[in-house]
């Protein structure tokens, strides 16, 4: 069994990201354990586990014990049996995807444009793509909390009321490397209107302020003339992404990683191609309204 004494984090170095280990998820995790797990993911926004051996059923359950699980919109990515499961891969078998093919290729946090954004996201790598020795398909992690701080006083005071508009159909109607997806059904656009969030949110768990826009999702600041919106909106996305901000994920296969989506946005990175296979599977936290 794992145990509290085991386990400690590795911090990337980088504003956000640390690796766990003294952990096998394969095995029983008491409480203490669990507790250890969560303060260190919330003091690190990303987190992760190397040479993780799990199946389906134990994805499932570690992201469960973690809150109330999602079940995303697009039913034709769900892992069979496992709804709970978004499968991220470029496979394709009876001539379909098993999965979305071309997810998060620009900077994004899952499900910003519900009422309820996810809280987090657990990823589970089954393959990852290689070439000449090298691992393919990294993904990056910037940190809405050090943004947030690293903003001038001026900026936070104006900033501090707007609200931001969040739409899916702007990230899902996006340009492509797979090319134009078939349009939305009626009952996918009933269940993802475009909504209004705070553009700074207070993290649930640690009390941070957060910088809650992204490029995929963020349509426009409510209340503001169009030129206004527009072009503090794009120094908030260029500031939100710069380099001192970004930890970058190399993945291994059997890596299970953990990222926060009030405390951080994220980006693959597209650098592959059939015949190298990528094949993801995540299981989505249910969040809070944010405030």
């Amino acid at each position: 069994m794992n145990t509290v004494d085991s386990i400690e984090a590795r911090p990337s170095g980088a504003a956000l990201g640390a690796e766990i280990v003294g952990v096998d998820l394969a095995q029983p995790l008491d409480d203490a354990a669990f507790a250890r797990i969560v303060e260190l993911f919330h003091r690190h926004e990303v987190a992760y586990f190397r040479d993780q051996r799990i199946t389906p059923e134990q994805h499932v359950a570690f992201s469960r014990r973690l809150g109330e699980l999602e079940v995303h919109v697009r039913q034709d990515c769900l892992r069979p049996g496992f709804p709970e499961l978004f499968v991220v891969s470029n496979i394709i078998e009876n001539g379909r995807p098993i999965g979305s093919q071309d997810a998060g290729q620009f900077w994004h946090s899952d499900l910003c444009y519900l009422r309820e954004p996810s809280r987090a996201s657990v990823f589970y790598a089954l393959e990852v793509p290689q070439k000449d020795g090298k691992a393919l398909g990294d993904t990056m992690f910037a940190s809405a909390t050090a943004a947030y701080d690293a903003l001038a006083d001026d900026i936070k005071a104006r900033i501090e009321n707007l609200r931001v508009v969040q739409s899916y159909a702007k990230g899902y109607y996006s340009v492509r490397r797979s090319g134009p997806r078939k349009p939305l059904t009626a009952a996918q656009q009933a269940k993802t209107p475009d909504i209004e969030h705070p553009l700074v949110r207070t993290h649930p768990y640690t009390g941070r302020k957060c910088l809650f826009v992204n490029e995929g999702y963020s349509a426009r600041i409510a209340g503001l003339p169009q030129n206004e919106s527009e072009s503090l909106l794009a120094y908030l996305l260029e500031h939100a992404t710069r380099p001192e901000f970004i930890y970058r994920h190399n993945w291994r296969p059997q890596d299970l990683l953990l990222w926060d989506n009030c405390s951080t946005q994220h980006k693959a990175v597209a650098d592959y191609e059939l015949p190298l296979r990528r094949h993801m599977e995540r299981a989505t936290l249910k969040g809070g309204v944010p405030h």
